[in-house]
């Protein structure tokens, strides 16, 4: 687990992007739906940013219910599609103000499961439950949103499928689309792209093959059978995270929470490097590679006692060593979820994000990722898979990022969980505060891509059968 440093630098002048590119394609498509669907919504769209590059693209948008029924806006999903300007340009997503409150209203990128010359991504518009609902006839008012390239360099609009340089004033706009639920309500996706997928995912268990599954079924970090099990309960010193700390085997514990064996990791501190106490626990060997990996884990806005703020990671991940900076061979696979924000980020976000490379100093990095920012205190599904051409991962059920074939690991890598603090700096206070991460269970199925129904199948199965560990992935 690495430092995911950021740099935003704004670069001093635009690149050149055709005003044709994609043009043809976009000139069929109406700019009004006529009748909305079942679902009643319309999405109105104007940009302040009009040109073919701009230093960010400014979506500005109004949901609006034409239904005669009122609508939670939390049940609502507005897409914007979008051209990535390269395979690892990242970007990061703002709201500027909103009538609904910039707070309601959260923002991620997704990649499409079928690219088209005018669209590979799209940021997906949610609502929390504070946003309310929209009453029959009544629209959300003013969301001012944007995006930019991560690193702050121009980004090209004109080959963008949502994007209308035309559109100075509000109007309904069919390249945005909206659904309410699993129902589309609004708009046309890029082809072969709709918000609801038409076919439903296989959820049979999978063929037999080499696997990794644990239950956490131990009774504390001394148990002998979690080094027989191939686990290593971390207590040597080093990062990541604040300088000074400990990594406290002690604070891995376990207990039984609704029939299931928990894996509980506590990270405390009382505002000093040598008052931190982090923790990890991960395999012992590395001989993991292509396939499907899998764990149900609990992440925490909030502290279990003291006071809160710190810049806490929470983790799921896969690694393995960096031989030399920019290494070609190294490789990582990250769930990252930071409550307190951290890293530039004001507020909780959840990363994932896939490396090819990285130099510690002068800092470095080569890798892709996608983000959340919204809280994701509680249980979730996490699923990522590997193949011989993408790295695709998600969030109970649902898509959350598809990273590129150059990150495509070329050694084997060991599993791990951890919770650690990037730094003091979120919080002053030296009254004591620890915090929690829990995981429920862990999972690998060698060389083969599943599906998280098809995750949930296979755990059911070891549970009914009363299968508490089993691991049959060959040593390399």
């Amino acid at each position: 687990m690495r430092t995911f440093r950021r740099s935003r630098i704004r670069a001093a002048a635009a690149a050149a992007v055709t005003l044709a590119l994609g043009c043809t394609a976009l000139a069929a498509l109406p700019t009004t739906a006529g009748a909305a669907a079942a679902g009643g919504l319309v999405v109105q769209y104007r940009t302040s940013a009009s040109g073919a590059t701009a230093d960010q693209s400014e979506p500005w948008l109004k949901v609006r219910n034409t239904g005669s029924a009122s609508v939670p806006l939390s049940d609502v999903k507005v897409r914007y599609y979008f051209k990535g300007d390269s395979a690892s340009a990242a970007y990061r997503f703002a709201c500027s103000w909103a009538v609904k409150g910039c707070a309601n209203i959260t923002g991620t990128f997704k990649t499409l499961p079928n690219p088209t010359a005018t669209a590979d991504r799209y940021l997906e518009i949610g609502f929390t439950a504070g946003a309310g609902a929209l009453a029959p006839g009544a629209d959300t008012g003013d969301m001012q949103l944007r995006f930019h390239r991560a690193d702050w360099q121009p980004l090209g609009q004109s080959d963008d499928y949502s994007f209308g340089a035309e559109r100075n004033t509000y109007g309904d706009w069919a390249r945005i689309t909206a659904q309410l639920g699993s129902v589309t309500a609004w708009g046309e996706a890029p082809g072969g792209n709709g918000p609801t997928d038409p076919t439903d995912p296989p959820t049979d268990p999978p063929a037999d093959g080499p696997r990794l599954f644990d239950d956490f079924d131990y009774t504390g970090h001394t148990d002998p059978r979690i080094a027989a099990n191939g686990w290593s309960v971390r207590s040597n010193s080093g990062g990541p995270g604040v300088p000074g700390a400990v990594w406290a085997p002690e604070n891995v514990t376990f207990s039984s929470q609704a029939g299931n064996s928990v894996m509980n990791l506590e990270t405390s501190t009382a505002g000093t490097g040598a008052s931190t106490e982090h923790t990890e626990i991960l395999t012992k060997s590395s001989k993991f590679r292509n396939g499907t990996y899998a764990a149900r884990v609990k992440f925490s806005d909030a502290p279990r006692s003291g006071p809160d703020g710190d810049h806490l990671v929470q983790t799921f991940f896969t690694i393995n060593d960096l031989k030399a900076p920019m290494a070609d061979d190294y490789a990582e696979y990250d769930f990252e979820y930071l409550p307190n924000g951290g890293w530039g980020e004001p507020s909780n976000i959840l990363y994932t994000t896939s490396w090819e490379t990285y130099r510690p100093d002068p800092w470095e990095a080569v890798n892709q990722h996608s983000e959340a920012r919204q809280s994701y205190a509680g249980w979730h599904d996490l699923v990522v898979t590997i193949d011989n051409s993408a790295i695709t991962y998600y969030v109970d059920g649902q898509p959350f990022g598809t990273h590129g074939a150059a990150y495509l690991p070329e050694r084997p890598m060991s599993i791990n969980f951890n919770q650690w603090l990037i730094d003091l700096a979120g919080q002053s206070s030296t009254t004591p505060r620890s915090y929690d991460q829990q995981v429920d269970y862990v999972l690998h199925v060698k060389d083969q891509v599943l599906s998280p129904a098809q995750v949930s199948a296979l755990v059911s199965g070891y549970r009914a059968a009363g299968t508490t560990f089993q691991d049959t992935v060959p040593a390399v």
